[in-house]
């Protein structure tokens, strides 16, 4: 596994997102990584529970903030190449490609999914 150092682009999967970053500090077994694009918009639901819609509590789950961090795992921070889009417009795409991936199949799960996605775009949005 890759050492990272402080200042160095990274990307981190944290939780059910995918973020691009700054590695902000080395704690031991985490990197702490300042947010600075979405790559990958976390899920909606019960991550315990995928596709199920019944006697769960269907999570509404948001991306971290710009410049907010995160202690990520080491094993899930890998080297980042290439320009950092912008915040806001890398939460945009993000959200685009997850809607039109749970747009794909109609199911109870996807349409509750797309459903929180749109709370959420009027909410980061407004």
């Amino acid at each position: 596994m890759p050492e990272h150092n402080i200042g160095d682009i990274v990307k981190a999967h944290y939780k059910s997102g995918i973020y691009i970053g700054e590695v902000a500090e080395d704690r031991n077994r985490f990197y702490l990584v300042k947010v600075l694009a979405v790559d990958k918009h976390p899920m909606q639901g019960d991550l315990h529970n995928p596709g199920k819609t019944e006697e769960v509590f269907f999570h509404q789950r948001k991306a971290l903030s710009f410049q907010e961090k995160a202690n990520v795992q080491k094993e899930a921070v890998h080297s980042y190449e290439g320009e950092v889009p912008e915040y806001e417009a890398s939460l945009r795409d993000s959200m685009e490609q997850l809607k039109a991936k749970l747009t794909r199949r109609e199911t109870e799960f996807n349409k509750l999914a797309v459903q929180r996605l749109a709370e959420l775009e009027h909410q980061y949005f407004g």
